[in-house]
């Protein structure tokens, strides 16, 4: 595998089938809940393209799109393990836009949970998906 696969889809996560097992739930969990908030989202309503637009994104209907096919489409690809690191990318950004653009003036508390979301993609970025994902029986080491 090159430099730029190896990135995006190379090593399978834990050292240990116990880690392996945690990745999973985690995964599991963190993609399907993901994907409860972006089901809402798409199509975009009126009031999330409103809201895109009053971030300051050109092209608000385009990124309230991107947005809610990121969280619905991202968390149903961490549920499988599939595409894992770059589901997890950018679902990343997508929560740090969130936490830092929607709720930039908001006290944590409102940040919190984009926030939890962006840590736990990041954290599948670094470590990818566990062997007990769709991403190790394609990818293999």
């Amino acid at each position: 595998m090159n430099k730029l696969g190896s990135l995006l889809f190379g090593g399978s996560g834990g050292a240990s089938p116990f880690a392996d097992i945690g990745l999973l739930l985690l995964r599991v969990f963190a993609g399907f809940a993901m994907t409860t908030h972006g089901i809402s989202k798409v199509p975009p309503s009126a009031k999330l393209v409103e809201t895109v637009a009053g971030l300051g994104f050109p092209l608000p209907e385009l990124f309230a799109w991107s947005a809610g096919l990121t969280e619905l489409v991202g968390g149903a690809l961490l549920v499988i393990g599939l595409f894992t690191r770059p589901a997890a990318a950018l679902i990343l950004f997508t929560m740090l836009v969130a936490a830092f653009s929607l709720h930039g003036g908001s006290p944590f508390s409102e940040q919190e949970l984009a926030l939890l979301y962006g840590s736990i993609a990041f954290a599948f970025m670094l470590v990818g998906p566990g062997r007990f994902s769709i991403d190790a029986l394609l990818f293999k080491r």
